[in-house]
């Protein structure tokens, strides 16, 4: 009886958003003593640092236990991915290991504290769900790119190789330079100067920024939406929250019932 009213208290702290915001707030401060450490510091700053680090690990063990208590069924906890990488980054981070050959590794893991903000706010595990869903669309969609890219890299290194080998020397070094293009970075300068010996490379340059910078971004945009709405549906039908679909047929039923109320008056 008393492991029952424990859990019942536990799963109703958990789901608490006062509870929520203290554990993001904590998680903040980590991020935010992670930064610090990267200075220089005096002995005492740091000693306080690192006893406040300490003093997060614990913290963040104890909402663990409080979320695996407050689970009705213990087995399920470890069924969603982010609880097991909660469980490894927290027990890692208990690991006395600051003064041994696996420091490094410990300061990465402690760094990988801040991606618990992920698994503790539902939206923005919704946003990394979605992103992890689009990619293998998205995976179509760069392969096409790569494909521009490989074609337009082939003809700069053709035509402007004698103009500036440093930017058009070789296939890959042209690949370097048509993402600088893509991403605006000084591309006039690029343009300007293949113009000086060829007066209509312009079109090179455009149709190569209409293509990737314009078309396959909005493809990309356009993927990742359509599935951020998917999830969003899923997420909302996993809360018991009635999504858009479920809202317009519910609307259709009641102007059914309307119009049939109205023909029998």
């Amino acid at each position: 009886m008393e492991t029952t009213s424990l859990q019942q208290s536990f799963m109703k702290l958990r789901s608490n958003k006062a509870f929520e915001l203290f554990v993001v707030s904590i998680i903040i401060l980590s991020a935010i003593l992670i930064g610090v450490k990267t200075y220089e510091l005096p002995p005492g700053v740091f000693t306080l640092i690192t006893w406040f680090d300490h003093f997060i690990t614990v913290i963040f063990l104890a909402e663990l236990i409080i979320r695996f208590t407050g689970e009705e069924r213990k087995r399920d906890f470890f069924k969603q991915g982010w609880n097991i990488f909660d469980t490894i980054i927290v027990f890692a981070s208990l690991v006395p290991i600051e003064e041994s050959e696996m420091a490094f590794v410990g300061r990465l893991l402690r760094i990988f504290r801040v991606l618990r903000m992920v698994s503790i706010i539902p939206e923005l595990r919704v946003l990394l769900n979605s992103l992890i869903k689009a990619l293998p669309q998205l995976g179509y969609v760069m392969l096409l790119m790569f494909i521009i890219f490989y074609i337009y890299a082939a003809i700069g290194s053709t035509l402007f190789a004698g103009i500036n080998e440093e930017l058009w020397g070789d296939i890959s070094i042209s690949l370097l330079t048509l993402f600088r293009v893509m991403t605006f970075e000084d591309w006039t300068d690029v343009m300007y100067e293949t113009m000086t010996v060829y007066k209509l490379s312009w079109i090179y340059y455009l149709t190569f920024i209409f293509l990737t910078a314009f078309a396959f971004l909005n493809m990309v945009i356009g993927i990742v939406v359509s599935v951020l709405e998917k999830e969003n549906a899923e997420h909302q039908h996993e809360m018991g929250e009635p999504t858009l679909l479920e809202l317009q047929d519910q609307i259709q039923e009641l102007k059914v019932l309307i119009q049939q109320n109205n023909a029998s008056k």
